[in-house]
């Protein structure tokens, strides 16, 4: 497997590449964050973020997102224009060298908390977290949207409205400011009148339309990845359930099988998230590993623990409730499979996703989720696991 990290680029990233060469990966996860949704990457500026990154020593091994535009999401409108803009950022990424393209299909926010510093168990350190009444008390209160009490327990209810009648008015923007954390690379980052316009844009769109959109879209971008070598790679909901009333349709087994059909090209594959799909108490991650691992492109590897509420928070990489050792053996074991079939992309890249905010991390405002020494220490410990898989098969191999 292929050791890579996330960087989110010389503008916006605190932690430098010789930080990063430190932790021993050898590949970049990045991004052209400052080139606004829907207009195209040239390849001048890939190129330039290409020799950054390889002057520093690493291959740029994944794209992460090249973003879909939320007109796209909600089929509004004529688009062959920002088809035809996002066919061109894949031709000029893979005329620099890019082979992996992540992106998601999730509508207005990505990965979506409600604490960006929940404190852990042991120690001064913090974790993301979701907490559910949280989410109920700014749905319900803050945005005031209709039915929205109708996706929460009453339990759950009554917790929020406790909250949302002690708390302030710092506590409730910190609330908004958590759930628009999870677009560091975008530009729009709305308030309450803002959200409430654009979740307005997505009135009478439901799953169905959705994932008609969904479809049109890889019809209209796989032929081409086909063309060029490409393999794109869709990244789950996160949290894998609808959010703010808009239907997500990347969230379990039957979403995933049903994007890998809806075009059926190793170019249209999986980004495996184990955090993303282990917040749902239904997925069993690594049997999704093993059903799609022809299809998995790029891994994610990080862990959750669940409450029986909805709410979940990031545990430590081999803590949580996924078995990833489970993961990641399946990971290994459709690597041996390409091999043996002479696939010269048998080695799938993966990077520690979302780490605690520890020690020296503490206070240095890196991106909520992406700190140094956190993903450092989650890099470390799945190492280690992949070692000690590869050493097993070796010795099985062996006295076979």
């Amino acid at each position: 497997m292929i050791e890579t990290w996330r960087w989110y680029g010389p503008d916006l990233d605190q932690i430098t590449l010789d930080e990063v060469a430190q932790t021993g990966a050898t590949g970049i996860v990045n991004a052209l964050h400052e080139i606004p949704y829907g207009e195209v990457w040239s390849q001048q500026a890939i190129a330039a973020r290409r020799k950054l990154i390889e002057q520093a020593g690493f291959t740029w091994s994944v794209v992460e997102s090249l973003p879909i535009h939320e007109r796209i999401k909600r089929g509004d409108g004529d688009l062959a224009h920002l088809f035809a803009n996002y066919r061109q950022s894949m031709a000029n990424l893979a005329d620099e060298g890019v082979s992996v393209i992540c992106y998601n299909f999730m509508p207005v926010l990505d990965w979506t908390r409600t604490d960006l510093a929940a404190p852990l168990a042991r120690g001064s350190g913090s974790c993301l977290r979701f907490e559910a009444y949280k989410m109920a008390a700014f749905e319900v209160h803050m945005l005031g949207r209709a039915d929205a009490a109708s996706d929460y327990l009453p339990a759950v209810l009554d917790q929020a409205r406790s909250w949302f009648e002690a708390s302030t008015e710092s506590d409730r923007d910190a609330l908004l400011h958590a759930i628009m954390s999870g677009l560091p690379g975008a530009f729009d980052r709305y308030d309450i009148a803002g959200l409430r316009h654009q979740l307005s844009l997505y009135d009478g769109i439901d799953r169905a339309q959705i994932r008609a959109n969904f479809k049109r879209f890889l019809d209209e971008v796989i032929p081409t990845a086909e063309d060029l070598g490409l393999r794109l790679c869709v990244h789950p909901d996160d949290p894998p359930r609808d959010i703010l009333g808009l239907p997500r349709v990347v969230s379990n087994v039957e979403d995933i099988a049903w994007i890998l059909a809806a075009v059926d090209s190793r170019a249209n594959g999986l980004t495996l998230c184990s955090g993303s799909l282990g917040a749902n108490p239904a997925n069993d991650v690594p049997a999704i590993a093993r059903q799609f691992a022809d299809r998995i492109h790029f891994a994610h590897l990080r862990n959750v623990r669940k409450d029986a509420d909805g709410s979940f928070e990031e545990a430590a990489h081999l803590e949580g409730d996924t078995d990833m050792a489970a993961v990641i053996a399946a990971l290994l074991d459709e690597e041996n499979r390409r091999k043996e079939i002479e696939r010269q992309d048998h080695q799938i890249p993966f990077r520690p996703d979302h780490g605690h905010e520890i020690a020296g991390d503490i206070g240095k405002g890196t991106f909520p989720g992406y700190p140094l020494v956190g993903r450092l220490r989650g890099l470390a410990e799945l190492r280690g696991v992949i070692e000690g898989l590869m050493h097993m098969q070796k010795q099985g191999q062996a006295h076979g």
